[in-house]
């Protein structure tokens, strides 16, 4: 999700564990720039060889990890908890004597889907994410026929990457 002005939070600037350096996102990073190097890697040994590989995997590797830590900028964990805790009462699927800890899961797996996924459409991933929903799931006891609606909910907030051709659906 792109981070909306009424989410910031003071202390919410997700510091570098080390040097201290708000925006630091490590993990966005090192998915972006592993899965860019791989690809780097392959095209440029599919066009020049071993050198295009190396010089491929390397412009992958700045490339992804830039992409990577932009992606991971755009969905605070914590704030976005924090809105579905507040929100989900109001949605029409939730059910009032079911807490929130028990939709939890949905929410968190439909804005990662969409991190991970963000050039698809709902229409496309749905059927992977039914299939893992009971690995994912964790304390959940939602069945996918029910956490299948907060999971698009939170897929919609999110919404598409900027830059993408595909529109929310």
């Amino acid at each position: 999700m792109a981070q909306r002005k009424d989410d910031v939070r003071e202390g919410s600037e997700n510091r570098d564990p080390i040097t201290h350096a708000p925006g630091a996102h490590p993990v966005g990073v090192g998915i972006g720039a592993a899965g860019a190097g791989a690809a780097g890697a392959a095209i440029g040994g599919a066009i020049a060889g071993p050198p295009g590989a190396m010089v491929g995997a390397a412009i992958g590797v700045v490339a992804g990890g830039m992409g990577g830590k932009a992606a991971a900028e755009s969905v605070h964990p914590t704030i976005e908890d924090e809105w579905w805790r507040r929100a989900y009462p109001g949605r029409p699927y939730a059910k009032s004597d079911v807490p929130y800890e028990i939709y939890r899961p949905a929410y968190s797996y439909g804005w990662q889907a969409r991190m991970m996924h963000g050039d698809m459409l709902w229409e496309e991933i749905e059927p992977n994410l039914a299939a893992g929903w009971e690995q994912a799931r964790g304390d959940s006891t939602l069945s996918w026929s029910d956490a299948r609606h907060a999971a698009k909910d939170a897929w919609d907030r999110i919404g598409p990457p900027i830059g993408s051709s595909r529109e929310p659906h």
